[in-house]
């Protein structure tokens, strides 16, 4: 037999060039595409647990406001989208605060209202009613921007009749105004901040009175004070100074009982009768008439005339009359009665009025009785019994004694300032309290906080990302993969064998003739090499490998 001639060891070919040359070309070119799909889906669920929450950053935006907002947006590299309908704006979670804190440094959203930068862009050649009409817009604006600041109110809408001024006192009239405002849900106002709203108007527009302004909320419920309806027994300040007037007096009793049955130990409450009613008295009264010598002198007038002492001229006036007096031939008489001659007697008249007027006492009293006097108080006080703990340290419940019972009444009628003329009244009661126990209020649960929450559902989101992972992987990848590995050795075992069994075959075969025999051996293994070369590589390296 002829000596077989060494044959050059051949290149050991890749496992993975292995792996794809055990199947036939459309066999690759399905494992290709299911691997494509495996890679495509890993790198989808990557993209979806790396995209980011995205949360309202502002909705119901006004045209004007939305674009400047989108403009610092694409400014600072921030990702947004809409809403369906475009109602809101959405940032990713993890950014919103941040945005707003940075858009409201630059003064977004504006709002629809305009203020007083109306006033700068004033075209030349403006009438003087446009900008009338300009600083009213401005105005209502501006007022409209100061309300929306309370934390109650989403937006406010002010409405301004200023009227125009006139020379005559008459026919000037004054300013009004009627605000709308819309309340967050579940937030309202309460009668203080309606005032404060009320004045805060009435103090921006000149000569316009707080009574002038009137305030309605979204479902159009009238929200300042009624003026016309105000006949009613009790408005809200005088129910709010009864209510401060029982508190008060509540805490002086629990005060200065306290200290004696402990804090917890005494209630008190206390309805008070309070007199709103405005009275005005007017009283003029007159004292009795006084002794003269006691009185006072308002007036005095004393008239005094007298006549008499000689002759006087009589008669006739003329020539006769004017001559000097006759010598007298008798003696003259004066009798005491002051007879007067009818013509020239020698007579005395005297007369003498005098006139006092004394002052009269009279006061006049003008009073104005103070409103909010107490009527009435009625007192009730409930005191728990005292605890007593034996010798054997057992706390038990014990009544308080009637002289215990004594002082602590006579503390509580001193701290009111008891009056039985006014009707006061007071109960004091001593009995044992039901207290039940209030049990402490149950904690949040841990997986019930919404860090938690939250942390869980990115956790559960990367827990699936993974678990379809390692499916993937091991549930698909990998079975297929050795499904393919055993394919290739089953393969390759079965050409091996066909191989080993051509060789015995040629082994055993008796040549019936040498050179012949040689030819056709020949001829098979050039056909085996172009037919199937994998085996042939392997006889060879079979081969060698016994060889060494």
């Amino acid at each position: 037999m002829a000596e077989e001639n060494p044959t050059p060891s051949l290149a050991q070919p890749s496992p993975l060039a292995q792996a794809l040359g055990a199947f036939n070309p459309r066999q690759n070119i399905g494992l290709l595409v299911a691997v494509a799909a495996i890679i495509a889906l890993l790198a989808g669920m990557w993209i979806w647990g790396q995209t980011p929450e995205y949360r309202v950053l502002y909705s119901n935006l006004s045209d004007r406001d939305g674009g400047a907002i989108i403009d610092a947006l694409q400014q600072q590299n921030v990702p947004y989208k809409f809403s369906e309908g475009g109602g809101a704006l959405l940032v990713p979670a993890n950014q919103v605060h941040e945005m707003r804190l940075r858009l409201a440094s630059q003064g977004l959203p504006k709002g629809s209202l305009v203020g007083f930068e109306l006033m700068e862009n004033q075209k030349f050649g403006t009438s003087q009613f446009l900008e009338q009409v300009n600083y009213q817009r401005a105005l209502e604006g501006e007022l409209a921007r100061s309300m929306q600041t309370l934390a109650a109110v989403q937006s406010a809408r002010v409405h301004l009749a200023l009227p125009k001024p006139s020379v005559f006192v008459k026919e000037q009239l004054k300013p009004s105004a009627s605000v709308v405002l819309s309340l967050f849900p579940g937030r309202t106002l309460d009668a203080g901040q309606v005032n404060g709203i009320i004045h805060l108007v009435s103090s921006s527009v000149a000569d316009m009175p707080a009574k002038n302004v009137t305030v309605l909320d979204q479902s159009g419920s009238l929200l300042s004070p009624n003026k016309e309806g105000s006949d009613t027994p009790l408005d809200a300040t005088q129910i709010k100074y009864v209510r401060q007037i029982e508190q008060d007096y509540i805490k002086r009793i629990e005060a200065i009982v306290s200290p004696l049955v402990g804090a917890e130990n005494v209630h008190a409450q206390i309805t008070a009768d309070i007199d709103f009613s405005q009275a005005e008295q007017t009283a003029e009264t007159f004292s009795p008439n006084q002794p003269p010598n006691e009185a006072a002198v308002r007036s005095q007038q004393t008239l005094e005339s007298r006549n008499g002492g000689g002759q006087t001229p009589a008669g006739v006036p003329g020539a006769l009359s004017n001559q000097p007096p006759v010598p007298a031939t008798a003696p003259i008489v004066s009798p005491a009665s002051a007879v007067t001659e009818a013509a020239g007697g020698t007579g005395t008249n005297s007369r003498k009025e005098s006139t006092t007027n004394y002052e009269v006492d009279r006061t006049i009293r003008y009073t104005k009785l103070p409103v909010g006097n107490i009527k009435r108080l009625s007192v009730a006080v409930i005191v728990n019994n005292r605890m007593v703990t034996d010798k054997n340290g057992k706390a038990t419940s014990k009544p308080l004694s009637d002289g215990e019972k004594e002082q602590i009444t006579a503390l509580v009628k001193e701290a009111m300032g008891f009056n039985a003329n006014r009707g006061d009244s007071l109960n004091v009661l001593n009995s044992e309290f039901n207290e039940e126990k209030e049990t402490p209020a149950a904690e949040v649960p841990l997986w019930k906080q919404p860090e938690m929450i939250a942390l869980a559902k990115d956790g559960l989101r990367y827990l699936i990302i993974a678990g379809i992972g390692l499916y993937l992987l091991f549930g698909v990848i990998r079975p297929a993969f050795n499904n393919i590995e055993k394919e290739r050795k089953q393969a390759l075992e079965e050409k091996a064998r066909q191989a080993e069994a051509q060789k015995t075959a040629m082994e055993h075969r008796a040549p019936p003739d040498g050179q012949a025999a040689y030819d056709n051996n020949l001829q098979s293994v050039k056909e085996m090499a172009q037919n199937d070369p994998k085996v042939v590589a392997a006889v060879v390296k079979e081969w060698v490998t016994k060889d060494e």
